[in-house]
């Protein structure tokens, strides 16, 4: 017990001193396991991970998905999504604020990175805005905010990762975030709503809405499609996830080919962001690994379960204190990093609980459930001062937007994302009534 809190302080002083998260969780891994078994164990187990990692069959999927994300980016779907949610939603009064936080949600969902996608919709949805009137802050929050769904709606690397940690069915764990992701997306357009309606400075008065392009609309009807046949194609039967990320890839290309932003150029660029991406997503698995092979060794899991066993405490309780520390981990690690390092060692404790709920009395459905309450964790801390990564991408991509500027506006899509926490705790079945029903 004493090693592995002795390990997390270290990593977190070398998190401090900028040391890269991955070669920071191999190095104080390492050092931990020698100090208990020897090198010659440490060395076995560095390199066992190193190859089975690099060879695993299951995370072949995460490069997939990646490359179906690069490829949509090249094809300028982001556009389409734009404008088609602006039809939808541009006749309200913030409609156009609206319209950016739920194309930010679709394109995050096929790009599966927040920060990716509010660098992206930023250069699309910004110049709008401002071009009507929208107030900075409104206007650079809700990209912020709406970059942020795409981690939990599906195809999700996050969810991916947690489900090779924990053995959870990948497939179920994506339709688990279906509707809490829709839950995110109505509680901010909402949380619009009342921010223009108390002020109303922030937006202008609706005008009217120019209709879209036939290549947007192509790029519109294309997204749709590509997630429907990935999400009928899993829950159908038809193929697996890892299958359906080679079908999306090999399906985003034609898009991109379709579209027009296919060229050697970008084909290049979309290939390269791939394997740095896949490389560094890798490279942070191994550490995770190695670190936790130490952090198991040295008992932390397990003793950690019977000191809040012993303590009697309330299971509501545990899951708020864990939820207490995501937040503060969020001003120091981006998403990924979170999740491998803190789901091996809270998973086994969460099992142990006892919620007192019927949709909850089985395993598989806590771990699912706590996927989705982890994962929106993580979108909070994106966003959560003094250190949300969403906000400082944005603040780099508009350099002439402050960053205070950016925190007021994505103040009401916190509140609103508090709120929704509350709700998925409180409330098992928005997170497995659609799981149940499959």
């Amino acid at each position: 017990m004493f090693e592995s809190l002795l390990g997390f302080a270290a990593l977190l002083v070398l998190i401090f001193l900028r040391v890269p998260i991955a070669f920071a969780m191999i190095f104080v891994g390492a050092i931990g396991f020698a100090w208990m078994r020897g090198w010659s164990a440490t060395w076995s187990v560095v390199s066992t991970v190193g190859f089975e990692t690099s060879l695993s069959y299951s995370l072949s999927v995460v490069p997939l998905f990646i490359l179906m994300g690069n490829l949509l980016t090249i094809s300028g779907v982001s556009h389409g999504l734009y404008a088609a949610a602006n039809r939808l939603l541009g006749g309200a009064r913030g409609g156009l604020a609206m319209a950016s936080v739920v194309a930010c949600g679709g394109f995050s969902a096929v790009c599966g990175s927040s920060l990716a996608t509010a660098a992206t919709m930023s250069k699309v949805a910004m110049p709008s805005m401002r071009k009507y009137g929208y107030a900075d802050s409104l206007a650079s929050g809700s990209i912020a905010a709406g970059g942020t769904l795409g981690i939990l709606i599906p195809p999700s690397v996050v969810m991916i990762i947690y489900g090779l940690l924990t053995e959870s069915d990948i497939g179920k764990l994506f339709i688990a975030g279906v509707i809490p992701g829709i839950l995110g997306l109505l509680l901010y357009i909402g949380a619009i709503y009342v921010a223009t309606l108390i002020n109303p400075s922030l937006a202008p008065k609706a005008e009217g809405v120019e209709p879209f392009t036939r290549k947007e609309r192509l790029g519109v009807f294309a997204v749709l499609g590509l997630f429907a046949v990935i999400m009928v194609g899993i829950y159908g039967g038809f193929f697996t996830p890892t299958e359906a990320a080679g079908i999306g890839a090999g399906t985003s290309f034609l898009i991109a080919l379709l579209m027009g932003g296919m060229t050697i150029k970008n084909l290049y660029h979309a290939m390269l962001e791939s394997a740095r991406t896949t490389a560094m997503i890798f490279m942070i698995i191994i550490g995770a690994e190695v670190f936790s092979n130490f952090v198991n060794f040295a008992g932390l899991p397990d003793t950690l379960a019977e000191w809040v066993l012993d303590l009697e405490l309330n299971a509501y309780m545990v899951i708020l204190g864990i939820v207490l520390i995501y937040i503060v981990l969020g001003c120091v690690l981006e998403s990924l990093s979170m999740i491998l390092l803190t789901v091996p060692v809270f998973y086994p404790l969460i099992l142990e609980l006892d919620f007192g709920h019927e949709m909850l009395a089985d395993p598989e459905a806590v771990l699912i459930w706590f996927a989705v309450i982890v994962v929106v964790v993580t979108e909070i801390s994106l966003i959560s001062p003094p250190v949300g990564l969403n906000v400082f991408v944005l603040r780099n991509v508009l350099q002439d937007v402050k960053l205070s500027t950016i925190f007021k506006g994505v103040f009401p899509f916190w509140v609103s994302d508090l709120v929704r926490l509350a709700l998925l705790i409180a409330i098992p079945g928005f997170s497995l009534w659609l799981v149940g029903a499959m």
